[in-house]
């Protein structure tokens, strides 16, 4: 049994908990937050104890934590709970600054303890079948991706203020699922940003609406899409073109019907918010991480995995403000250890 210490009781956090204390071989010890209230509510839910962050680090009695706080926190709470033995799951990203999640990664790594980075979606029944499909050698050799990821509205501009951008805020995750099905690093990336969705936005520095294209060693290609509001719902798909056929994961929806009548077929639109489209992911996510750590094997999502999907978000704003493509070996460069 993993006693676990929660770093984060905010609507995330409030996600994984459910996760841990749900699983057979996990159970929520303790959890902090910065707002007290935040975390002694989570806590009696749970029938946990409430602790700093630093107490939970420095408990001997907890074997891992999970880190669901601000992102500027991420890189500092790593380093102290793998210096304290402790086995880690911390939500993407691990830093906002390449260098400082890179110096976090050699840390960790001299530590030698495992740490898992929440790219979520990789868990996900759909992509992960694709994904097997794909590996499998059902289409083929790969040769183009696309990645569809809308979200049904944007958040408030004070969040855009400080969450780094779209890139290294929104399409990391798209950028990990990339690395994910293809296998690789691309060797390219070209971005293109604007804001059309909210002036605010703009007025803050940020895009919302972009497109990425990657070109691969091998000549693949991938094209990611992003955007801050799809009325329709919350738009998450992959496709994967091959040499012998195409692998589609499509969106979940509200519910299966289909109406079809003398004036048109209809159906439901996609799940509106990310907690509905990825529940199942969060509770396999952490499921990864407890047989990983229980079994002494390596973590399904590794600092490397974490480090390389911020190093192409770098990319991309680079390429977005100069309007040029640019090369990853400029981006993702050896730290010493």
């Amino acid at each position: 049994m993993l006693r676990i210490g929660l770093l984060g009781a905010g609507r995330i956090g409030k996600v994984h908990a459910s996760a841990i204390s749900a699983h057979m071989k996990s159970e929520l010890c303790s959890v902090s937050d910065a707002y007290p209230k935040s975390a002694q509510n989570l806590a009696e839910e749970f029938n946990a104890k409430v602790q700093s962050s630093e107490e939970i680090i420095e408990d001997p009695s907890i074997d891992a934590v999970l880190i669901a706080t601000p992102t500027d926190t991420h890189s500092d709470l790593i380093e102290a709970a793998t210096a304290a033995g402790k086995a880690v799951l911390c939500e993407k990203p691990v830093d906002l600054s390449l260098t400082r999640a890179q110096q976090c990664q050699a840390a960790a790594a001299r530590n030698t303890v495992p740490v898992m980075i929440g790219f979520n979606r990789r868990f996900d029944q759909n992509f992960a079948a694709l994904k097997a499909a794909s590996d499998a050698g059902e289409i083929g050799a790969s040769e183009m991706l696309s990645i569809t990821s809308f979200d049904p509205a944007p958040p408030p501009v004070s969040y855009i203020k400080v969450s780094g951008g779209l890139f290294r805020d929104m399409m990391i995750h798209d950028f990990d699922m990339a690395n994910y099905i293809m296998g690789s690093l691309p060797t390219s990336i070209s971005a293109v940003g604007t804001s059309v969705v909210d002036s605010e936005i703009a007025a803050a520095g940020d895009v919302d609406t972009a497109i990425v294209t990657m070109t691969y060693a091998d000549g693949r290609i991938a094209v990611i899409r992003n955007s801050r509001r799809a009325v329709y719902g919350y738009d998450q798909r992959v496709e994967l073109l091959g040499a012998k056929g195409l692998l589609q994961a499509q969106n979940m929806l509200e519910n299966t019907v289909i109406k079809s009548t003398e004036y048109g077929v209809t159906g439901a639109k996609p799940t509106y918010f990310f907690l509905e489209r990825y529940m199942q992911a969060y509770a396999a996510e952490w499921e990864a991480f407890v047989d990983a750590i229980l079994a002494g094997s390596e973590v399904p999502v590794t600092m490397e995995d974490g480090v390389a999907a911020l190093a192409m978000a770098e990319a991309a704003t680079l390429s977005n403000e100069k309007r040029i493509p640019v090369e990853m070996k400029e981006i993702l460069k050896p730290v010493a250890k």
